[in-house]
């Protein structure tokens, strides 16, 4: 309820009654007897290679001699270098035909978080932000957490910096600067004398209730609250047995993913788990290859283990990138930026498992202007979230008001019909 009464104060006064409407939803949430609903994003930063991972070509004389093989999802087939995923396609979806106008890295990521392409107005929250706005929660530790977080972490935007992702550098250490060095109770007293300190001169020539409105007091009390929580121990993927960790792979990747297992556990609302290094404008074939050695045995751990402990039917994994990679190799036996017809996977909860949406072509004539004429069924991101949010119970057409009073959908997009269940 903090954050609805942070958006009250902040919101124009023509959005009240949509806030009261929504402290009611969230009261009747967090009082319902559904489980916590979380997603888990595995973002591929870079852009990886369609052709190199869920959508294989291998009749194109561009397909860097990637094999296509079969699944357990009949129809289905993925890259030969994938090991243990085929096994597990029946439970993911995929769409292979998403396309976007943005090919720079900063604008193609902007937009496939969040759904919207870049606004010098405004800015845009994350999808998984959103998630932790809209989904009610009582966790004592951050609900949005970024692991490995790249050159642009999933963000807030005008929801407000109470939705921006909490940073794990390291999930194999400790998360630093949470353990005091004097008794609890000489930590909050101190904390509370210099904050006193500090507001009483904050509010200097300053309107009285300003400080209401800044974040400084409330991000502190959470920080405490978390510092006490026995959920902190969640971080900590080395109280897994080694049986279990060694399941992820080798990779930190694989350790972050087995973090994001137990963080929704506890309840986190969002987990983003970042592998880096799919840009391959040389040497395409090798990048990609030992890209998907890390991410092939995370994934279908982490799968597994949803399953095992009870969580799958309430997560959403999502696994995208900013775009995908050119249909044809180039000088440099690379493929570059290709933002016109590439895949994303999407598994857990109401998702239906076993179908891959759309279609992209091998090859592009060159010259070519339309490129979208070469997708069958092509979606938007937008639309990928609009699933995602139906299939966690969140109104993807709801339009709410901006801090500066402009109103605003969730998502601009329509849910994917064929990927939901029931």
């Amino acid at each position: 309820m903090d954050s609805m009464r942070i958006n009250r104060r902040t919101f124009v006064a023509g959005a009240a009654l949509w806030t009261v409407a929504a402290e009611s939803l969230a009261r009747q949430a967090a009082t319902s007897n559904k489980r916590p609903r979380s997603i888990i994003i595995l973002w591929l930063q870079g852009g990886a290679s369609q052709l190199d991972t869920f959508d294989p070509h291998p009749e194109s004389p561009h397909s860097s001699q990637v094999r296509a093989v079969a699944t357990s999802a009949p129809g289905i087939h993925i890259a030969d270098s994938f090991e243990r995923l085929p096994e597990l396609m029946r439970h993911v979806a995929l769409v292979r035909s998403v396309v976007s106008r943005e090919g720079d890295h900063e604008r193609a990521t902007y937009y496939v978080k969040t759904g919207y392409r870049p606004d010098p107005t405004l800015v845009h929250p994350s999808v998984g932000a959103i998630v932790c706005h809209q989904l009610a929660d009582d966790v004592e530790i951050p609900r949005h957490v970024a692991i490995f977080p790249g050159p642009w972490p999933p963000r807030g935007g005008f929801l407000g910096p109470q939705f921006d992702a909490f940073h794990v550098h390291d999930p194999a250490s400790p998360v630093p600067d949470v353990r005091p060095f004097v008794p609890r109770d000489r930590l909050r007293q101190r904390t509370n004398e210099l904050l006193d300190v500090v507001e009483r001169e904050f509010a200097r020539g300053r309107p009285a209730n300003l400080h209401e409105r800044t974040q400084h007091r409330r991000s502190i009390e959470q920080a405490l609250r978390m510092m006490d929580s026995q959920q902190l121990a969640a971080f900590d993927v080395m109280q897994e047995p080694l049986s279990v960790r060694e399941r992820y792979g080798t990779s930190q990747f694989g350790l972050g993913c087995l973090a994001a297992l137990r963080l929704v556990q506890v309840g986190v609302r969002c987990v983003e788990v970042t592998l880096d290094g799919w840009d391959s404008h040389a040497n395409n074939a090798e990048i990609q290859r030992e890209r998907v050695k890390e991410l092939d045995p995370a994934f279908a751990a982490l799968i597994e283990d949803l399953q095992e402990r009870d969580l799958w039917q309430d997560t959403i994994i999502l696994c995208a990138g900013e775009f995908g990679r050119t249909p044809r190799i180039n000088r440099l036996e690379g493929r570059d930026h290709w933002p016109h017809g590439f895949c994303v996977a999407l598994a857990g909860g109401a998702i239906r498992g076993g179908c891959a949406i759309g279609e992209s072509s091998p090859d592009v004539p060159e010259g070519s202007e339309k490129h979208w004429k070469h997708v069958v069924q092509p979606h938007s991101i937008a639309d990928v979230h609009a699933t995602i949010f139906q299939a966690l119970g969140i109104d993807y057409r709801q339009q709410i008001v901006t801090p500066i009073g402009r109103p605003i959908r969730l998502c601009e997009g329509e849910p994917i019909r064929e990927l939901l269940a029931g």
